[in-house]
Order: structure tokens, then C-alpha cells, then sequence
């Protein structure tokens, strides 16, 4: 059968199909997978410091083990169409889970960073089709009427999964050793298989079809553009951005590479996405919200371990402990939805969620280095409870205008734009800390002065301190640097409250974008 007819039958049939089962019995081996490809998004971030002594490398070299991993990821999710035409988005799915839990093994035996990275890349390329493909089929699976509860059980495994990563990654790398955070794919991947194999079925727009022919232009292009991207975003602070030569020509050839992917899935025939979908109003908004939203989840959930590990001197695992309100939140959230949601209705829950998240936001701009993980769990359960109540219905809010047959090539779009919003918003918070802690240290430098009384104050507190041990001219020395240490270590805190406020400025300027999207479907 040609791939002309398939897709007109599918077309006409993509409304009435409907799975022989339960669809919540087939959400089960959907949001196992899930929950495995969200957790490896982060549950290594607490462990590179024992990878790097393991490989004996620098921890900027051990960022590389995530890097990779989301390049690859970003790769392969404009492919999942194309590749589900391929080879049957079932045997697709089947095979995605078993690349993926291979390479976790891999990762696990790593003896090298060399061979940990490649591991990782695998398992990206693995990974990256799992998030696109369990959101259509449980779109699909599900009338309409029961879509919301649906896409808020998805919403759980999504946000949940990454917020308990560190704290589950610093408990195993402290108590058991770092290769076990990927050993505990292997049985999750056998038991999703053996699921999906019996449960799993495939409408008739989504078998394998013959004739389908490769975007390779298409495909150079977007390679070249997310690798180069995703190099500078990593790197970039670290080379000063843009005065450094070679920033600036990766940053050039990664923006020509992405026009020239853009131009040519506009203009030519049988192409890797289907980039006429963001045409459709509800689509376009609502994935442009759900960038900002990644960027944001994934830059603060950066942020606030390291923090704590490097200012207040948190383990790795209590600061991955910090997060656990913010999943308290997200259960909280998914819960409620889940029951109020068709009461309050999308647009009026998206609203709420995120006027919840720059509440939250502005609440971490109130910390100081007093504070204990009690003062933090507040702050934390506020985004995770924002985050899911804005997350959930956005994502059936922006497809419902669509048909079931475009489901899979718009999770595939949707989720590389978010997996792009997350890697810029990550490399931008690095970039504010960096920025915003030099400007207040500027501007705080000039109380370290004889003029200032409070400096004088404490400068001779803390000589008196110290010459007990040794003589004036020393004391003086330890006293002034002391003073000194104090002021970098607020202008920092500073920097870190700075960047906390910047995401609810963030949050409040997408909210007039929901009021584009439309209500009903059409």
C-alpha cells in the first residue's frame, strides 16, 4: 500500500480508531518509560563529581556525559515521524526502549570518559523518541473527553521524574556507587517491553509504510545546527561567549545550519517534520509557552543544588533532598487537576499554574544563607504545584485543534522546541549567576573602605580575632580577606536572588499568550 493512501485512510479513520483495551491499561508500560527516559535527564547532575574522579578528568569535561545526552536527544525527536513511517511506530517504540536500556548498561561499565560519552549519546539517541511517541499514543488512545485526565498523568511522569532525580542520584552515588544510577534501567526496560509488546497497538496511520524516503539534506542541517548550539551553550560562558573566535563561528554556522533546516522543510517534498502545523494558533501559543516553562523547570532545577552545595556546603544528596517538596507539588498538582480540570477549565488552570510559578519564583528571591531546607521546601512545592498546573492542560490545550494523525509528527516538534528551551535556559542561568555576581561585587567593593564605619567595625572584630595566634600585620591580612570572602559570597547570593526573580519575570510575560488559544475544538 502506498503511502499516499495510507495516509488518506488514515486521515479519514483517525477520529473513529480507538484501542481494543483499556487505555489506562495501556498508559502503564507508556509512563514507565516515561518516568525512566525524565530520570536519566537529571539523575546524573549530582554524580559527575565522582565520575570525574572516576575517569580522571575535570568536572567541565564531565558535563560533557549530559551534553551528549541531550544532543542526542534533540536529533532524534524531529525524526520520530519519519522513523515511525519506517519501521511501525509500535516496533519503533520497542525498539527505542531496548537501544535505551542497552546503552545504560554501557554507561554503567563505562571505564573511560570517551567511552561514557558515546555511552550516553547512545542512550540520548535511544531516549529522545520515548517522550514524543508515549504522548501521542496516549493522546490517541484516549477520547477527548477523558484527554485532560490523561495528559495529567503524563504531566506527572514528565515533571516528576526530573525533580527526583538528584535526590535519588546522590543517594545511590553516595550509599551504593554512580554506575548504579544507570543499572536501574535494565529491569524497568524489560518489564516495559514485555508491556508494550502485549499492549501496545497501532492504528492505521501509524504502521510501517512503504516507500518512505530520508530528509538527509534536512537531517545534516539540524544535526549541525543542535550539535554546534548545544556546544556553545555549554561552553560558551566558560570562553567569555562572543570574545572568543571560535564561539563566534560556532554560533554562525549553527544559525545558518538552522535556517537552512527551516527553509528546506518549508520548501521541499517529503521532509523530516511537517512544519505547516505551526499554522494551527492553539499549537503555535501553546508550544511557545511550554519552551519558556522547560527553560525555566530545567534552569532552576540546576541551580538551586548547586547552590546549596557550593555556598552552604549541602552533600549531594541533601541537596538533592531539596527537591523533594517541589515533586510533593507536582503530585499535589496532578491530583487536582485531574479533578477540577474540566471545572476550572485549561485556560483558567494554565493561568494558575503559572502565576503560582512566579509566586514561587519570587519566593526564592526572599533566601539568604541563614535558611535551612525547611525555608526551601516552600519555595520548591510552589513550582513543583505551578509548574504541573500549567504544564498538564497546556499540552492538550495546543493539540486539540489537531487530528490523531498528526499527533505523533506534533509531539515530535513540540518536544525538540522544549528540549531547545531547556538547554537555553540552562546555559542562560549559568551565564546570569556569572554576570550578575560580578556586577554586585562591583558595586559592593566600594564598602570595603576606612570611610565606611561598619567595615572598620568589623575589620577590627575580626583582627582582635585573629592576633591571638599571630602578630597585627598578619591578623590585619586574615581580617580583610575574611571581609573580602564575605563579599564575594553575597554578591553571589545576590546573583542567585537576582536569577530567581528573573524567572517570574519570566513566567508573567507568557501569560498573555494564553489568551490566543482557543477554547473548543474545531
Amino acid at each position: 500500500m502506498s503511502e499516499e493512501v495510507i495516509k488518506q485512510e488514515g486521515t479519514m479513520n483517525s477520529e473513529e480508531w480507538h484501542p481494543k483495551r483499556n487505555p489506562w491499561l495501556i498508559s502503564a508500560p507508556l509512563m514507565l518509560a516515561v518516568a525512566m527516559y525524565a530520570l536519566d535527564e537529571t539523575i546524573s547532575n549530582v554524580a559527575l563529581t565522582y565520575m570525574a574522579g572516576s575517569f580522571s578528568c575535570s568536572h567541565n569535561e564531565a558535563t560533557w556525559v549530559l551534553t551528549f545526552y541531550l544532543i542526542a536527544s534533540g536529533i532524534i525527536i524531529p525524526a520520530v515521524d519519519f522513523l515511525c513511517k519506517l519501521f511501525g511506530r509500535k516496533n519503533f517504540f520497542l525498539m527505542s526502549v531496548i537501544i535505551f536500556t542497552i546503552s545504560s548498561f554501557l554507561c554503567g561499565v563505562a571505564n573511560s570518559l570517551i567511552m561514557m560519552v558515546l555511552a550516553r549519546f547512545l542512550q540520548g539517541l535511544g531516549g529522545g523518541a520515548i517522550l514524543p511517541l508515549c504522548q501521542s499514543i496516549m493522546m490517541e488512545s484516549f477520547p477527548k473527553e477523558q484527554r485532560p485526565q490523561a495528559m495529567a498523568l503524563f504531566g506527572l511522569g514528565v515533571v516528576f521524574a526530573p525533580i527526583i532525580g538528584p535526590a535519588l542520584g546522590g543517594w545511590i552515588t553516595e550509599n551504593w556507587s554512580w554506575p548504579y544510577i544507570y543499572y536501574i534501567n535494565i529491569p524497568i526496560g524489560f518489564i516495559v517491553l514485555a508491556m508494550a509488546k502485549e499492549l501496545l497497538e497501532e492504528p492505521p496511520y501509524a504502521k510501517k509504510q512503504k516507500g518512505v524516503k530520508f530528509d538527509a539534506i534536512g537531517f545534516a542541517f539540524l544535526a549541525v545546527w543542535l550539535v554546534l548550539l548545544q556546544i556553545v551553550l555549554d561552553k560558551g560562558n566558560d570562553a567569555d561567549w562572543f570574545g572568543s573566535a571560535w564561539v563566534c563561528w560556532m554560533t554562525g554556522i549553527s544559525c545558518v545550519s538552522g535556517i537552512l533546516f527551516l527553509i528546506s522543510q518549508f520548501t521541499r517534498k517529503n521532509t523530516l517534520v511537517d512544519l505547516s502545523i505551526m499554522k494551527n494558533r492553539n499549537f503555535f501559543f501553546g508550544t511557545l509557552i511550554q519552551v519558556v516553562l522547560m527553560g525555566v523547570m530545567m534552569a532552576s532545577s540546576a541551580i538551586l543544588p548547586s547552590m546549596l552545595q557550593n555556598m552552604m556546603g549541602y552533600t549531594s544528596f541533601l541537596s538533592g533532598i531539596s527537591m523533594v517538596p517541589r515533586g510533593a507539588g507536582c503530585l499535589a498538582a496532578t491530583i487536582f487537576s485531574a479533578l477540577f480540570i474540566t471545572k476550572i477549565g485549561e485556560r483558567k488552570m494554565v493561568t494558575m499554574g503559572i502565576i503560582i510559578l512566579a509566586i514561587g519564583g519570587l519566593a526564592f528571591g526572599e533566601i539568604n544563607l541563614q535558611i535551612s531546607l525547611a525555608n526551601i521546601a516552600f519555595p520548591n512545592f510552589l513550582f513543583g504545584l505551578g509548574m504541573v498546573m500549567a504544564m498538564v492542560p497546556l499540552v492538550e490545550l495546543s493539540c486539540r485543534t489537531l487530528r490523531n494523525d498528526q499527533l505523533t509528527n506534533a509531539s515530535g516538534v513540540q518536544n525538540l522546541l522544549k528540549n531547545v528551551g531547556a538547554a537555553i535556559g540552562t546555559s542562560l542561568v549559568t551565564t546570569c549567576i556569572s554576570r550578575f555576581a560580578q556586577i554586585h561585587q562591583y558595586m559592593m567593593v566600594g564598602k570595603l573602605s576606612e570611610l565606611n564605619s561598619a567595615f572598620t567595625e568589623r575589620l577590627q572584630a575580626y583582627t582582635s580575632t585573629f592576633i591571638g595566634s599571630t602578630d597585627l600585620a598578619s591578623a590585619t591580612y586574615a581580617a580583610k580577606g575574611l571581609l573580602y570572602n564575605q563579599l564575594i559570597q553575597q554578591s553571589t547570593l545576590w546573583a542567585y536572588i537576582d536569577t530567581f526573580r528573573l524567572f517570574a519575570v519570566a513566567c508573567i510575560f507568557v501569560i498573555p499568550m494564553i489568551s490566543f488559544m482557543k477554547r473548543k475544538n474545531i
